[in-house]
């Protein structure tokens, strides 16, 4: 929707400065409209002064009146948002009961409303994706919020008698007040996954807000403090059983209620349509709730790559839904993929086919689209969910020794394996069994021995032996009671919220297009987490067999059956094809950089580049976006 930033400091000096260029870096955030409000913050002898910028992508309440930063003129607290409150209407219901009276017909008011009423509780009855700041005038603090799952990104920068806040890494680092320095814990997390996890990013002073998470600021947070942070929303427990057609039919309830309230816009809204059940769901629902819908797709049939243009064509025409495709090329592609690289804010190997629809959607004049992201993870569909009981099995026994021993002997005994499965083996066979740790391992990028050959190493830099933060983990429930919900919670929060929903925000807002996930929706996902294995998989059944059940008889039975394509692209073609020059340029700022063994960047390109198709892409792509990341900062970083 938008892109918010703030600086609190106690030296007021730089304050305003520094957060009207954070707004001049995330105008495709919000190229309608901007705001900036500043107000005093903790006693009135400390001097210290909070700033509130925003940039506005107009979608609910199109008049002035929709204007942010926003201010309750009762109080004198103020709102910086970005996002969309989908319950507003309920909680404006109860605010009217209440006494209150509003002038706008967007959530905005309504969410200022809310904090200036019930404080920070007024976080657990939103059901919406969100990072808020929030002014609370009388104590002259600021809350700060993001949403349970972390659709919407808040970075954050902590110095002394300061703190930063931004929807982007790049509006941070225009701010003026952050250092540029490179984190090696989180560019090993980068490496071992694809994307930085939170909450560590690439750069050592700035930090992504934990996702269901909220925390006050006041003038002694400022001068060195710890912060009231408190988590508001974790993964419920698994309390619910009943029979299925109970089970189904509260699943078709939450889906068409999340849908019905994400479809509430007052600019054109669109579904992102493939050929699968998660987003034929999604344009069934959207058609029920709109009357007509528009769906868009976008094809790549060149040798080497795949997409799913006819099978989504097919979906359209059976619900009836205007349906636009766009067919791509290679010349087009490659001309897209410095911009791409130029708008991911964040190294990361996901992102250009959403670059690419989204791009496709916004030329059609539509500001918001729906996705169908998020039906995996919640109802099992990825083959972790099966592949990690037989794992766990597997290595029952072996996990009995310790790790350096079963490291050792899987060495010894795995010689004749190609290196790459080789080296994936291997750590498998080192790992725990626990599902999270076997989750996390099945979406590994790089292997513990290319990391290490980098030059990092897990333990030296305080992270978990699966290269993650301790913190990666606050969310989850204390201890899973089945398997499917341990997977759930892993492919969540680390693959999911880590990976799909910062490079979904970041590749659609480049092109201010706003992406709705109704899979999201709060009371949905507390619903189907909180439901046991047996009712969501049973046994010998198709993956994602509650959803499946729920839109029975309404999207085509074709849908159902027909195998998973996907839309993939040639990115080791390209890297040592077209974009050689470019992706070796890249890699010579790897090399250059102090955060990198300099032989061993070398060593792992020549492997690549000289034994193509024995390596995945994502390892070639994931130094390659590295690099492009570094080449975009100024030329010292990292470098000393």
């Amino acid at each position: 929707m938008c892109g918010i930033a703030g600086v609190l400091s106690l030296d007021p000096t730089p304050v305003e400065r520094a957060v009207r260029r954070m707004m001049r870096a995330m105008v495709h955030r919000g190229p309608d409209d901007e705001g900036y409000e500043q107000f005093p913050i903790g006693s009135s002898d400390s001097g210290g002064q909070c700033g509130f910028g925003f940039r506005r992508l107009s979608i609910m309440d199109l008049s002035p009146l929709g204007h942010q930063p926003m201010i309750n003129r009762a109080t004198g607290d103020c709102i910086a948002f970005n996002g969309e409150i989908y319950n507003f209407k309920v909680l404006r219901a109860r605010l009217e009961s209440a006494g209150h009276r509003f002038q706008s017909t967007g959530d905005t008011e309504v969410l200022l409303r809310a904090l200036s009423t019930w404080g920070d509780a007024a976080l657990d009855d939103l059901d919406g994706m969100f990072a808020i700041a929030f002014y609370h005038a009388a104590s002259r603090r600021v809350l700060l919020a993001r949403d349970p799952l972390g659709i919407k990104p808040l970075y954050v920068s902590r110095t002394e008698g300061r703190v930063v806040f931004a929807s982007e890494i790049r509006a941070l680092l225009g701010s003026g007040l952050v250092p540029d320095d490179l984190d090696p814990a989180g560019i090993a997390g980068y490496l071992a996954y694809g994307a930085p996890q939170d909450p560590l990013t690439v750069h050592r002073w700035i930090r992504s807000m934990p996702a269901g998470t909220c925390e006050w600021i006041d003038s002694a947070a400022l001068a060195g403090a710890t912060a009231s942070r408190r988590r508001y929303w974790r993964f419920p427990t698994v309390i619910r059983s009943g029979d299925e057609s109970e089970m189904v039919a509260r699943v078709r309830t939450e889906l068409v209620h999340a849908v019905r309230l994400q479809c509430i816009s007052d600019v054109p809204l669109g579904v992102f349509l493939s050929g699968g059940i998660d987003s034929a769901t999604m344009a069934a629902l959207a058609r029920d709730t709109q009357g007509t819908v528009s769906t868009f797709s976008v094809g790549y049939e060149a040798e080497g790559g795949g997409d799913e243009t006819h099978a989504a064509a097919e979906t359209a025409h059976a619900l009836g839904t205007t349906h636009y495709q766009t067919i791509i090329d290679d010349d087009w592609l490659l001309l897209q993929w410095g911009e791409w690289l130029k708008a991911a804010d964040r190294p990361s190997i996901d992102g250009l086919n959403t670059y690419i629809v989204s791009g496709a959607v916004k030329d059609r004049g539509i500001t918001v689209a729906l996705s169908g992201l998020g039906a995996d993870e919640i109802f099992g569909g990825y083959p972790s969910f099966r592949r990690i009981p037989k794992l766990r099995l597997a290595l029952a026994f072996i996990t009995i020794l310790p790790r350096t021993m079963r490291r050792r002997l899987a060495g010894a005994l795995l010689k004749s394996l190609p290196a790459g499965r080789r080296a994936k083996a291997i750590d498998f066979l080192a790992s725990g069994n626990s599902p999270i740790e076997l989750a996390a391992l099945c979406r590994r990028v790089m292997g513990d021995e290319t990391i290490t050959t980098l030059g990092f190493n897990a333990r030296t830099l305080g992270l978990t032996p699966q290269y993650l933060p301790s913190e990666a983990f606050d969310a989850f429930t204390t201890k899973p009671t089945d398997l499917f919900q341990a997977v759930s919670q892993a492919e969540t929060s680390l693959y999911m919220g880590n990976t799909l929903l910062r490079d979904s925000d970041t590749n659609s807002m480049a092109h201010s297009l706003e992406i709705r996930v109704p899979f999201l929706g709060r009371s949905l996902v507390d619903y189907v987490s909180s439901l046991p294995a047996a009712g969501k998989s049973p046994r010998r059944s198709l993956p994602k067999h509650l959803l499946r059940r729920a839109m029975a008889g309404e999207i085509p039975e074709g849908v159902f059956t027909r195998p998973k394509r996907g839309f993939s692209l040639p990115f080791e073609a390209w890297i040592l094809g077209p974009l050689r020059d470019q992706s070796e340029a890249a890699i010579t700022a790897l090399a250059d950089s102090s955060c990198f063994d300099t032989r061993g960047v070398h060593t792992i390109w020549k492997n690549i580049s000289t034994n193509p198709g024995q390596v995945h892409w994502s390892r070639s792509l994931s130094l390659v976006a590295m690099g492009s990341y570094l080449q975009s900062l100024p030329v010292t970083t990292g470098r000393n």
